[in-house]
């Protein structure tokens, strides 16, 4: 089964939970009220469905306009070096449109993979992190 694309579809917590947590990326995946409120005020969810499976998802805060902050890029492990996370932040940009930057916060481990496909590396982002 060819794997399908959707934008704004409706997630449930746990397959977003399932997502994170077969993904390798550390999010809150045993809190799944986070979780539900980490889908609710998304303002794009894109994901990538293998049949009835998501296995990827991009997750976005923006204004549409002028800046888009790329809050999670997952896809899980098994369905990694398939071009889904390329995928992923393509069909987010098409989204947006070309008016719109988008920047994200690397784990250590992807540090190499963003470059690969087409982000620049920024000197310059601040931040104070989250107590939990």
């Amino acid at each position: 089964m060819a794997l399908e694309f959707k934008v704004n579809e409706k997630l449930l917590p746990e397959q977003m939970a399932e997502v994170f947590r077969l993904s390798g990326l550390k999010r809150p995946h045993n809190d799944l009220d986070r979780m539900e409120k980490m889908i609710d005020q998304a303002d794009i969810l894109i994901s990538c469905w293998d049949g009835d499976r998501v296995v990827g998802l991009a997750r976005a805060i923006t204004d549409y306009c002028y800046c888009c902050y790329l809050s999670d890029l997952a896809v899980i492990k098994e369905y990694q070096k398939q071009n889904i996370g390329k995928d992923l932040v393509q069909l987010l940009q098409e989204t947006l449109g070309d008016q719109v930057s988008i920047v994200l916060l690397s784990s250590e481990e992807a540090l190499s993979f963003y470059p690969q496909i087409g982000f620049e590396q920024a000197n310059n982002a601040f931040r104070i992190a989250r107590k939990h």
